[in-house]
């Protein structure tokens, strides 16, 4: 288990250019599999998850080239169909939730796809009904073996049809419109996710030959063609990244500039930040927050109640970005409601922030009140366990800012996400040292 020891309380500055997306990253992994042609994708993010996926697409029979630091080529032309069978499979399956993804492309293509129960995050349940409901209507057969979590699809045709979405998946959105796009048919999907990371997916199939309208909205007409070529594709800079680097900024008042952040992709995210009263200027593509030596207050509603943020499908706030949003809140002038509405575990790590002397109220699992500090009161060091992604980095946040010398334990979470984080933090003056495992 790898652990960080962080030095907080310096003020940082520089320049820090986000990674490739995440999210992004997992779908257009997978949907390599619809085309036996190769298909070349940049701005590849070096992560855990990613590099799982990309060992599991080799395992699968996909030939991976890498072209660059950041740039790979796969060609799906020899697919081991018996892999998906294996233990081995089923091992490794396990270890990533965006393996989920592989089933889509897999049915569509080959007529069957299977997958073990996707580990991942430990933030409350994470079903995947909408999934394989999906497949369902395009006429798939289910199967699900209980004794060993494993989970089935198979079809000898698929058949284009008309869904709405049980809720607004994004993955869910992407598995299905993967198999939609070799249907035999029209397919409609209703209730569709339409992150930018999804518009992205289906940009990159309308490149390969798939026929694809409704693209940014909650509609999507599809219909189906016998065959997929390759293409080129890059990914976007990772937003979450970017709104973690906006909250840094703020919590340690430094003078930080995010290089290349595709301004126009991220939503309301700036907008949200700056109701805790964070400046954030755009300065062509990139974002400059300025130091915040005076604070930053949270802005009332108009009628003069306390704020609330909630996390809500695109274009509402991520969810992923609320652990960021709740760690800014406690050196606010100021009181926020944090309300965590898509996942009930989502909270829980506010303790550690009660801990370091955060002023904290978890009403519930889904809702916590913030009372700002205003940097009267700095954050007092502690030694933590990381238990997600984005809780992880909102304690790393913490402990930048906080009084004294922090230990997080378990940074694997971290690197799940975050791409060379330490050696990115410390080129704009961050004291963090990695002790444990071999990442640099």
């Amino acid at each position: 288990m790898g652990t960080f020891i962080i030095e907080g309380g310096h003020q940082l500055k520089g320049d820090i250019q986000p990674q490739g997306a995440k999210n992004e990253a997992l779908q257009i992994l997978c949907a390599v599999l619809l085309t036996d042609q190769p298909v070349e994708i940049n701005n590849v993010p070096d992560i855990i998850d990613v590099n799982k996926l990309i060992d599991l697409l080799n395992h699968l029979g996909v030939k991976v080239t890498k072209n660059g630091p950041e740039s790979y080529t796969f060609q799906a032309d020899k697919v081991d169909l018996d892999f998906l069978q294996s233990e081995e499979y089923k091992t490794l399956g396990r270890g990533l939730r965006g393996s989920i993804m592989l089933v889509g492309p897999l049915l569509a293509r080959f007529g069957k796809g299977y997958i073990p129960r996707p580990g991942g995050d430990k933030i409350g349940r994470r079903r995947l009904d909408t999934h394989f409901e999906g497949f369902i209507k395009l006429g798939a057969k289910f199967r699900y073996n209980r004794e060993e979590y494993f989970y089935g699809v198979e079809a000898d045709e698929l058949n284009g049809a008309y869904m709405l979405l049980d809720e607004a998946s994004v993955t869910g959105t992407a598995n299905i419109v993967m198999a939609a796009v070799l249907a035999k048919g029209a397919t409609t999907i209703y209730n569709a996710a339409c992150e930018p990371y999804l518009q992205q997916l289906c940009n990159m199939l309308v490149r390969m030959g798939a026929k694809i309208d409704g693209i940014g909205s909650n509609l999507l007409k599809i219909e189906g063609v016998k065959k997929l070529k390759g293409t080129t594709h890059t990914i976007l800079p990772d937003m979450i990244e970017i709104g973690s680097w906006i909250g840094l900024a703020a919590m340690t008042r430094s003078e930080i500039t995010i290089k290349n952040v595709k301004y126009d992709e991220l939503g309301v995210i700036p907008a949200t930040f700056r109701k805790l009263g964070i400046t954030i200027e755009r300065q062509g593509d990139d974002i400059f927050i300025p130091a915040h030596n005076d604070g930053y207050e949270i802005q009332n509603y108009i009628d003069g109640s306390i704020l609330t943020i909630a996390d809500a499908p695109w274009p509402g706030f991520t969810p992923d970005l609320l652990s960021i949003v709740l760690v800014v809140a406690t050196q606010a002038r100021g009181s926020v409601l944090i309300h965590q509405k898509m996942f009930e575990s989502r909270l829980f790590f506010v303790d550690k922030l009660i801990d370091m002397g955060a002023k904290i109220i978890l009403c519930d699992p889904h809702r916590a009140s913030v009372i700002g500090h205003d940097f009267k009161s700095k954050l007092k060091a502690t030694t933590m366990t990381s238990p997600d992604i984005r809780a992880g980095i909102s304690l790393l946040i913490a402990a930048l800012s906080a009084k004294g010398t922090s230990t997080i334990h378990n940074i694997e979470q971290i690197d799940r996400g975050y791409q060379n984080i330490d050696t990115r933090l410390r080129r704009i003056g961050a004291k963090i040292t990695r002790l444990g495992n071999d990442k640099s």
